[in-house]
């Protein structure tokens, strides 16, 4: 499968999945990084289509501690899957810009809708610090930043789990997690249970980035048609990326990042992108979001030499 040299980028500027605020402006802060001339300097065409409106907690009430703000992030998660299978219906690529990672609970739903109407088998890579797999029985905060992959698997609250179509969204096997650092007791176990593929920094250590991206990579090459990409910049180490809401020391080091992005644009099913929870406000002269964007071209074909 050729990839697309059509790149629509989308913005999902949510922050009500997370306690800190500021990663709203995730989306303008990676445009300000210059993301488009970079794709297009590789030969790509960029269309911009904006941002999804979203209220913001000012204006809306927490009906529940447990899943905070859930009305709302299933009205709009509702919205982005609708346009993410669009997107890909029409052959093109989806470069979404978060926003906290709540946002994959839309994303990957409508990339899921658009699998199972073309027969595809969905594989995830899941870039992150935390797991992200807990549910309102698990969760230590109600932040749904922390439960887009338990519902993607069908775990969770209906509203989310409806998203896209009443299906399951993703086989457990299909699923790679790399840079985990900070699991929480119930995703420990829901890991165990359904044999997730699951990296942590121990991991990275041991084997080294190279090692882990060619098993993930095989593997994925061999089981699924379309490879989505979710990358959580607080993978990477706070000194890479300062510009998070939820830092957690002893990261991914900015080439173990690059190394795999590079690794990953040679993946003929690679064909969806989003990166999340960029939050200017933490950051340092956006150095954040100029990492992102270089990632992001990493991962489209740019190369050192």
């Amino acid at each position: 499968m050729r990839r697309s040299q059509i790149i629509r980028v989308l913005g999902f500027p949510i922050d009500l999945g997370a306690d800190r605020r500021g990663v709203d402006m995730g989306p303008s802060a990676l445009r300000i990084a210059d993301v488009d001339l970079k794709l297009e300097s590789l030969g790509y065409t960029v269309v911009d289509e904006g941002d999804i409106q979203i209220r913001n907690i000012e204006v809306q009430e927490l009906q529940d501690a447990k899943l905070k703000y859930l009305p709302e992030v299933a009205a709009m998660s509702t919205v982005l899957a609708a346009r993410v299978k669009g997107i890909l219906d029409d052959g093109h690529f989806p470069l979404l810009f978060g926003g906290d990672h709540s946002m994959s609970v839309g994303s990957v739903a409508g990339i899921a809708a658009h699998c199972k109407e073309q027969n595809k088998t969905l594989g995830v890579i899941w870039i992150d610090a935390h797991a992200d797999m807990n549910t309102a029985d698990t969760t230590p905060s109600g932040n749904i930043h922390g439960m887009p992959l338990a519902v993607a698997m069908g775990y969770g609250h209906p509203s989310l789990l409806n998203i896209g179509g009443n299906f399951t969204k993703l086989d457990p096997h299909n699923l790679a997690m790399i840079g985990l650092r900070s699991i929480d007791a119930g995703e420990r176990e829901l890991i165990k249970e359904l044999g997730v593929a699951a990296f942590t920094m121990f991991d990275v250590d041991r084997l080294g980035m190279y090692e882990i991206a060619s098993r993930v990579l095989e593997d994925m090459s061999r089981s699924v048609d379309h490879l989505h990409i979710s990358f959580d910049v607080d993978g990477v180490d706070p000194s890479v990326a300062p510009g998070v809401g939820t830092p957690v020391a002893g990261g991914l080091t900015l080439r173990e990042a690059h190394v795999f992005m590079e690794m990953i644009s040679q993946v003929d099913a690679y064909a969806s992108l989003e990166v999340a929870e960029v939050n200017p406000i933490l950051d340092d002269r956006n150095k954040t979001a100029e990492f992102a964007a270089d990632i992001i071209a990493s991962s489209m074909g740019k190369r050192i030499l």
